[in-house]
């Protein structure tokens, strides 16, 4: 059962847009299929944070180098009477072959850098558009959001609590595997917690309550069957006159025995309640029960009972986390950043314009290498050419990918590339790890480079804007696109 499960992911060629179909076609008959490059990369941060949590990478790589059409594929998209034989013929032997180029999952990412580059002849680079942005626009704003969760609690306990408000079964299994990867410390969700070898979590519901003579009755049958991890929900009834009178009775039983419990709460006023029930718990002598609460917890009522100093020991969080709450989607996308020229054999650049500048692409085929200070603090990430190298002790200037006045010098103690090859002719350049294994990287990975950033860039509200920025090169490369528009 556990192979079945873990080979659910989608492979199939068609988990594509129409289009990416109709133009490869096109491409195919009118002899198009030179090499390309493709950038993904990201407008704005969502939540108007400061950061994102670069996630999907794992399940990508699965995904794209198992990437095929299956008779069945073919079958229906020759009843669509839109494509030609040989060109269904040639799908019926697709691969990606190509490589692909990315920062390592769990990196901290910043708007308009390439976080995936895509190296592969342009109707594989074209067909695997959907697979890539779907991927990695989902899980990385639902790690985002738990970032900012965790940072919000003061990097407390979260557990996800998401599954029956995610959106589908695969909605809610991404969105435990990437709030892993952005703090969360266990999930309710069982099969994910199998899969990624994530920690379940969770006691009881409401209606264990309601199905019991009593609440003492129903809090006493639980700790009997669940001694070592008893979570009494004290506001079935009422949270002050009753809940917490009958988590203590039954409490002190299990302390009797050398053991300890917890209550939680799912309604009401969290800071009082909490207040209060903190207040009783200590006057019963059981400083040592644990607090936890949950109810449509977001960030900023995190952080808000955070410094006010409320009594809680953990937090249990899922409508707002698992589905982005106030923030439908990831702004990534996905545009050509080079094309083989066949008059030249060379790869040139190309660049999209927009009415609306921001939309600007930023052409030619680019690192992007982050800048460090002396004391280990990251500074800027820069937008180089393929051909350039930063070093550390070299003063520069950089430029605003905007390319209009603002401009910086600086010396950096370190510099770090931060794209790195993950897939060499439609292969994985390192072996496939365990996914438990995985995400533990990919969390270690999130946590060291939120370190490396200074608290302003972390703040849940105003945070300071992270610098971006260009090399003399790169800003010279597309002033050449920008001024022979203008001409």
């Amino acid at each position: 059962m556990a192979e079945k499960i873990e080979n659910s992911i989608i492979n199939s060629a068609l988990f594509t847009d129409f289009y990416e179909l109709t133009m490869a076609q096109g491409y195919w008959k009118h002899d198009m299929n030179q090499q390309v490059v493709f950038d993904m990369f990201f407008r704005r941060q969502p939540f108007k944070g400061g950061f994102s949590v670069f996630a999907g990478l794992d399940t990508l790589l699965d995904a794209i180098t198992d990437f095929t059409f299956s008779e069945e594929d073919i079958a229906y998209l020759k009843a669509q009477n839109m494509f030609e034989q040989g060109f269904l013929d040639y799908l019926k032997d697709f691969r990606f072959n190509g490589d692909l180029y990315a920062f390592e999952e769990g990196s901290i990412i910043f708007p308009q850098e390439p976080i995936i580059r895509i190296h592969a002849n342009l109707i594989e680079a074209q067909i695997v558009e959907g697979l890539v942005l779907n991927h990695i626009n989902f899980q990385s704003l639902i790690a985002t959001k738990t970032a900012r969760v965790w940072l919000a609690s003061k990097k407390g306990s979260i557990m996800e609590f998401g599954l029956r408000r995610a959106q589908g079964n695969d909605g809610a299994m991404s969105a435990t595997r990437a709030s892993f990867i952005g703090g969360a410390a266990g999930t309710s969700n069982t099969l994910a917690g199998k899969l990624y070898g994530i920690p379940v979590m969770g006691t009881m519901a409401h209606s264990w309550i309601m199905a019991y003579p009593s609440e003492l009755d129903a809090f006493r049958a639980y700790a009997e069957l669940y001694p070592t991890k008893t979570v009494f929900l004290i506001d079935t009834y009422d949270t002050l006159r009753s809940g917490i009178k009958n988590a203590i009775i039954a409490g002190s039983e299990l302390v009797k025995k050398g053991l300890n419990f917890g209550v939680r709460l799912d309604s009401g006023d969290i800071s009082y309640l909490t207040t209060e029930v903190r207040r009783e718990l200590d006057k019963a002598g059981f400083p040592q029960a644990t607090i936890t609460v949950s109810n449509e917890l977001t960030e900023e009522i995190i952080e808000t009972l955070v410094q006010q100093h409320t009594p809680i020991n953990s937090w249990g969080v899922g409508t707002h986390m698992v589905t982005g709450g106030n923030e439908a989607s990831f702004t990534g996308v996905y545009k050509l950043a080079a094309r083989h020229d066949k008059a030249t054999g060379t790869m040139k650049a190309t660049m999209k314009f927009s009415d609306n500048p921001e939309k600007n692409t930023n052409p030619g085929i680019k690192n992007v290498f982050r800048l460090f200070d002396e004391n280990g603090m990251a500074k800027a990430d820069i937008l180089a050419l393929s051909d350039e190298r930063l070093e550390a002790g070299e003063e520069r200037r950089y430029y605003h990918p905007g390319v209009d006045y603002r401009q910086f010098a600086f010396k950096a103690a370190k510099v770090e590339p931060m794209l790195h090859q993950m897939v060499k002719d439609g292969k994985r350049v390192n072996k496939k790890l365990p996914p438990a294994e995985q995400l533990r990287l990919a969390r270690e990975n999130m946590v060291k480079q939120l370190e490396t950033l200074d608290d302003s860039y972390k703040r849940i509200l105003n945070p300071h804007i992270y610098k971006v920025s260009l090399t003399e090169a790169a800003k010279d490369l597309k002033m050449e696109f920008i001024n022979a528009r203008i001409k």
